[in-house]
């Protein structure tokens, strides 16, 4: 019987629960339950449940799998949030803010190692190419983070070198949850790759949307300032755009803003920043973007040889994933 994907984020969010973080030394474990605590739209594990129940109707064997890929990726927010300098993370204060840099870095150590005790509990007829998997997604997630740092320094990022660090820091992540689940439930290796790709693309698109939200987002529903991204001079693919794009005195005005610093003017550089990409239409050439990859995500998904009653809940959440405003 196919659950919706509802009833399958509320069993991951009760089996969540049911980890055991009370341990010493408190200061250790401690953050690890408040970050886990924060909930979150829980995609990464809900992908991989839902994945595996495409072909069989218990999904329990696939939950240690689905809560590893999600312990994984808390991790990496932590990690983030410290090179990124970020206060709010889901509305509440980041680790690093309401404890230290070192407490982060520590937890967010200890979480990396709790996913990978999680995913060692996959069913055994499966287990080293779920792991092989994981560790290589793993990988990919840190090359993809080393290029959004090295971003930061370069004047001149193109719109294929973004796409490219999006899929490892982004997308990689949601490929990989959903080709687990379907290994698990016994997916032939044809299927488990286009879900896969079905993950990729939605990753990407899952990302381009992201960076529409932090200019155009509504700051109560989406859980943190909106404008981080400008005051940052964070080469999202809307400014990577705009730089390509301005000329004479709007490229002026673009280059004076980025050069002035993240605590200074702030408001006022967010709405300039803000009226510069409109007057240049990158608000669209990002969402004409977004919407090619979720049409090649819905093409994966075609492929996939499961009735497509069972494919309407992985449908749904697409369709939710680029029509969300958080």
């Amino acid at each position: 019987m196919m659950k919706t994907f509802d009833e399958i984020t509320q069993h991951i969010s009760t089996e969540i629960d049911q980890l055991n973080w009370n341990k010493e030394p408190r200061e250790l474990y401690e953050p690890i339950d408040y970050v886990l605590s924060m909930g979150g739209k829980r995609i990464r594990p809900a992908l991989t449940l839902m994945a595996s129940n495409l072909y069989q109707d218990d999904v329990q064997s696939a939950i240690n799998t689905a809560l590893g890929i999600e312990v994984f990726h808390n991790f990496t927010l932590l990690h983030d949030d410290i090179m990124d300098r970020a206060d709010v993370r889901r509305g509440r204060p980041t680790v690093h803010k309401k404890w230290n840099d070192n407490t982060a870095i520590l937890s967010g150590d200890v979480m990396q190692i709790a996913a990978y005790q999680l995913i060692a509990k996959t069913p055994a007829h499966c287990l080293k190419q779920v792991l092989d998997l994981f560790s290589q997604t793993a990988a990919e997630i840190c090359e993809g983070q080393q290029y959004d740092v090295v971003f930061e320094n370069c004047d001149i990022v193109k719109a294929d070198e973004y796409l490219e660090m999006i899929r490892l820091k982004t997308a990689v992540l949601l490929g990989c949850a959903l080709k687990c689940g379907a290994l698990i439930g016994g997916a032939g290796e044809e299927d488990a790759q286009n879900l896969y790709d079905f993950g990729i693309n939605i990753g990407l698109a899952f990302q381009l949307k992201d960076d529409l939200l932090d200019v155009y987002g509504d700051e109560a529903t989406f859980g943190k300032k909106i404008g981080g991204d400008i005051l940052c001079n964070k080469k999202t693919y809307l400014l990577i755009h705009a730089l390509k794009l301005a000329i004479g005195d709007t490229k002026e005005e673009l280059k004076k803003w980025l050069n002035i610093s993240k605590d200074e003017f702030s408001e006022e550089k967010v709405s300039s920043v803000t009226n510069i990409y409109n007057q240049l239409g990158v608000r669209t050439i990002c969402e004409d973007k977004m919407l090619e990859f979720y049409t090649k995500a819905v093409a994966n998904l075609d492929k996939v040889r499961v009735s497509d009653t069972k494919k309407q809940e992985l449908r749904n959440l697409a369709v939710k994933l680029m029509s969300r405003n958080d």
